[in-house]
């Protein structure tokens, strides 16, 4: 059964809030603003926050940036994730995922049946790796992002988490990229 433990000093994450939305400014991003104190509640850092619009490129180069930024571990963007013709996240992030974190979207979805039955299946809702950042697509609804916290991420992102958690593996997530001299790692 999964635990925390207390032994283990908790080590916090950097993580980046993107917002996407053609209506939405900081004054009235309520996801966003659920997200960013549910990060300081857990004793995490934001370390950035922003709103795009509804734009392939817009969403994919602050993602880019925020990948780039050691300054950044985590990047957990709201908004975008269904069906209609300005919901366009998983498109613009997918590209950029090394690796695609499959167990994200059906955690989500077994935490979101809970709470809205099958509605559950109009999200999109996904997470993968890029150049060591672990990136988090969520719905807009700041109860989706309440369930995808509190279900899974406040857990993920806590090195104490057992049996296991993704912080504690990130200091290997670029292994392949560090090579030295005699071609080894």
């Amino acid at each position: 059964m999964p635990k925390l433990d207390d032994s283990r000093p908790f080590i916090p994450v950097r993580i980046a809030v993107l917002t996407v939305s053609d209506t939405r400014g900081l004054a009235d991003d309520r996801s966003g603003d659920t997200l960013a104190e549910m990060i300081a509640r857990a004793g995490h850092r934001l370390a950035d926050r922003a709103i795009v619009r509804d734009d392939i490129e817009a969403i994919r180069d602050k993602a880019r940036a925020w990948i780039a930024d050691a300054a950044i571990d985590v990047v957990i963007t709201t908004g975008g994730t269904g069906f209609t013709g300005r919901d366009i996240t998983p498109e613009a992030i997918k590209p950029l995922f090394e690796k695609e974190i499959e167990g994200f979207s059906t955690i989500f979805h077994m935490l979101s049946f809970e709470k809205v039955g099958t509605s559950t299946i109009q999200s999109r809702a996904c997470g993968g790796l890029s150049q060591g950042t672990y990136i988090f697509c969520l719905p807009g609804s700041p109860g989706a992002c309440k369930d995808a916290w509190n279900g899974i991420l406040v857990h993920q992102l806590d090195n104490r988490h057992r049996p296991c958690n993704l912080v504690e593996i990130m200091p290997r997530l670029d292994e392949h990229r560090r090579v030295d001299r005699a071609g080894k790692v």
